[in-house]
């Protein structure tokens, strides 16, 4: 796949993307109206954590805790309980405490709108912080997850050997006018068709633009 394929591509795949869930983060984005905390905490609940549980854990700590300072307040047990059965849930409850304070403490209680501020949060890495920055505040960046490596690479549209290079080679030959969308499209496309065990190719209505690398096996 190169870049000329993209833009038929990507009207493709908006066009499949209404059949598909939403993934949680993006709801939370869209009923929150924009806010970075709620996307933030979803994040981080969400890491090695089903879509549907992560739902759930997000919806009973936001009762209890809506604002960083109210999330600092309650105890490691509080927070457990609440996000359990997320994955590492005894880890991420330390996480979230730390999280919650350091916003208060440092930021005014305000959580920052770079990628580079972000990273200095324990937990963060870069997809939660391009996570925040596009879908919290609404500027550019390109939230590369294991869907969207996965699917870059078996299209053949790059060639990286992690989430990180991958997120570093889109930033230099995505066009920019696809960066906000295209972690949604690709892990509504990655969750229900481009699987990364026997992805179902034969109702895959581009794949005729993809190269199929690293597929063993298809359906």
């Amino acid at each position: 796949m190169t870049v000329k394929d993209l833009p038929l591509v990507i009207k493709t795949l908006r066009a499949g993307y209404k059949r598909f869930k939403t993934p949680y983060v993006t709801e939370v984005a869209a009923e929150a109206r924009r806010d970075p905390f709620k996307v933030l905490v979803s994040c981080i609940i969400s890491l090695r954590t089903q879509d549907e549980t992560t739902r759930q854990a997000s919806g009973r700590l936001f009762k209890l805790a809506a604002t960083p300072k109210a999330l600092a307040n309650l105890s490691i047990k509080e927070i457990e309980q609440a996000v359990y059965p997320a994955g590492f849930y005894r880890r991420k409850a330390g996480t979230l405490k730390e999280i919650g304070r350091k916003i208060e403490e440092a930021y005014g209680g305000s959580v920052p709108d770079t990628i580079e501020e972000l990273l200095r949060f324990k937990g963060v890495g870069r997809k939660t912080a391009n996570l925040v920055v596009t879908m919290g505040y609404n500027k550019l960046g390109i939230c590369v997850d294991t869907h969207v490596h996965r699917i870059m690479n078996r299209w053949g549209f790059v060639e990286t050997p992690a989430p990180d290079e991958t997120e570093a080679a889109l930033r230099e030959t995505l066009p920019k006018r696809y960066w906000l969308e295209i972690n949604d499209l690709l892990v509504a496309y990655g969750q229900n068709l481009c699987k990364p065990i026997s992805p179902l190719c034969s109702v895959c209505k581009i794949a005729a633009y993809c190269k199929k690398v690293g597929v063993v096996r298809s359906r």
